[in-house]
């Protein structure tokens, strides 16, 4: 009895853990193959056609869902046992029967009901031992794997230097957010945190970069959070980073504090889901926040700018309409944390939502990713607005080169929303060729604005600081090339700069603005910035 099981991941970078859970998990012989979601049918097909193994497995998710049924219709003309499992068939199981995709589902946790799937088609034990399985016939019973007798998978991980590496150190969620499968398993149950440790220890001596922890609310338990932390600072490398999903409105100031003063900075990064500051549209789909709290969290947090923050929006919530999502919106930019994710409301199968999509009135994709095209609050032209808006705030904030520049907008805009929404209709036609030509482009649209002196000046920061070769001027502001030796020769006269002055001719960028000069140098891979005051 040999299986073969299947990931297909959005990104080479996120590496299927689930298969490789399983394959620890069973004494039979299983093979893994992974691709990602940019590999054809049949390419995956051909894969398979040409290997033999009893069963095929494959797990399921909402960014491959669409493929892999494309799979499994070409898979279904020939002899073999096909096995799915997943979130993304775990609540939406007699589909998958009636269009005669699969043999088997295994529903949720699969560790054991897999190892027993392959004992019973091995001949070893009957079908009804097997727990969490469907098949034609029905389904046998529900149960939660005892996580003590579960072994972990991470030694199965590949390339963890070049990969996220993805740790459990809980199941289920406290919670009930209604638009979220995680609220479907409320029973929180923790593996052994000493050897969570022990497993740490051995990525590192593999040269782990990022890990990201997979636990729905990772601060649920204080004495867990506070340990791990604790074991973090002493023991990580340099250039890692560790992830957190954390709830922040219950999130302690002595934990903030304790974190400010012993870790160094971007160790930690924290995903907060605000989704909404509106009370009503929160309390519509189960979710009880401190908006106070949660913010004066935030706020402590980027004081002390140790800790990265990654925020997260939902568009389309019960009650909430585009007014009140503008004023969300507002509201949360003006944290200013590192990345913001403006995402959309999705139906998944199985959550509450789904079941009360009509009394909100959704009508929404019934394809994955099942985001929404409209409700009771909020028309398609509003959602249509806030994707104008997401578009370029993804381009113009959430995007590494934009540092300080996105901050400095914060700071000057009247009304954030507006701004972005305005820009995404500027961008509807306009495909960016380079780098360059968004920098240009930007700095172009600001140029009627009052404030364009102090953002000019941050967007040329930011283009300079994120080339390590010199690159390429676009601004106006461009001296000939005697007036910058002129200038540089000056500034090397007052023992402004330390760069020889045949290096600063050669490798440097110089910009002079009304109040500023700036002096880019680029050298052998490296670069050095100088910020002026221009002399009256």
């Amino acid at each position: 009895m040999k299986a073969l099981l299947i990931g297909i991941n959005a990104k080479y970078i996120h590496p299927n853990l689930a298969i490789r859970l399983l394959k620890a998990n069973t004494t039979y012989p299983v093979d893994i193959k992974e691709f990602n979601i940019k590999d054809s049918k049949d390419k995956i097909c051909d894969y398979i056609l040409n290997s033999h193994y009893d069963l095929i497995g494959f797990s399921c998710y909402i960014w491959n869902i669409t493929l892999i049924e494309e799979i499994l219709k070409e898979l279904r003309k020939y002899k073999m046992t096909i096995l799915l499992g997943g979130p993304e068939v775990s609540f939406h199981i007699s589909y998958y029967f009636e269009q005669n995709l699969t043999d088997y589902i295994i529903k949720n946790e699969g560790e054991e009901a897999f190892h027993l799937l392959l004992s019973y088609l091995d001949g070893k034990i009957t079908k009804k031992e097997i727990p969490n399985l469907y098949d034609k016939n029905g389904y046998t019973f529900d149960k939660l794997v005892n996580l003590d007798h579960s072994k972990m998978a991470y030694d199965l991980l590949e390339d963890v230097d070049h990969q996220i590496v993805y740790i459990e150190t809980s199941r289920g969620c406290p919670y009930h957010c209604a638009y979220c499968m995680a609220s479907l398993d409320n029973k929180v149950r923790f593996f052994s945190i000493g050897e969570i440790k022990r497993q740490l220890l051995l990525l590192n001596a593999r040269k782990a970069k990022i890990f990201k922890f997979l636990d729905r609310t990772f601060n649920a338990n204080k004495k867990n959070f506070l340990s791990l932390l604790d074991f973090i600072i002493e023991h990580h490398l340099p250039y890692q980073s560790y992830q957190f999903e954390i709830t922040g409105d219950l999130l302690e100031e002595d934990i903030i504090t304790y974190i400010h003063r012993n870790a160094p900075k971007h160790l930690f990064r924290f995903e907060i889901g605000i989704q909404s500051t509106n009370i009503e549209a929160n309390k519509a789909v189960g979710r009880i926040q401190n908006n106070q709290k949660l913010f004066h969290n935030i706020r402590l947090i980027q004081e002390a700018d140790i800790i990265d923050l990654h925020l997260d929006l939902i568009a389309g919530l019960p009650y909430e309409d585009l007014s009140s999502f503008e004023k969300t919106f507002n509201e949360v930019v003006t944290l200013k944390p590192k990345e913001l994710q403006l995402g959309f409301l999705k139906l998944l199968y199985g959550t509450k939502l789904h079941q009360e999509a009509e009394k909100f009135g959704y009508c929404w994709n019934k394809k994955a990713p099942y985001e929404i095209i409209s409700h009771h609050d909020m028309s398609t032209e509003d959602i249509a607005k806030i994707h104008l808006c997401e578009k370029a705030f993804d381009l113009y904030y959430n995007a590494d080169p934009f540092v300080l520049s996105k901050r400095d907008l914060i700071d000057v805009l009247e009304n954030p929303y507006a701004f972005y929404y305005n820009l995404g209709q500027s961008l509807k036609e306009i495909r960016f060729s380079s780098l360059e030509a968004r920098f240009e482009y930007l700095d172009r649209y600001l140029q009627r604005e009052p404030f364009y002196p102090q953002i000019h000046k941050s967007i040329l920061l930011d283009y300079l600081n994120y080339f390590h070769l010199k690159p390429k001027a676009w601004w106006k502001e461009q001296l000939s090339s005697s007036e910058k030796k002129i200038l540089l020769r000056e500034l090397k006269e007052q023992e402004l700069l330390e760069e020889d002055i045949t290096i600063l001719y050669k490798h440097s960028i110089v910009v002079c603005l009304k109040e500023d000069i700036i002096v880019a140098i680029y050298q052998d891979k490296k670069k050095k910035i100088y910020c002026f005051k221009q002399n009256k």
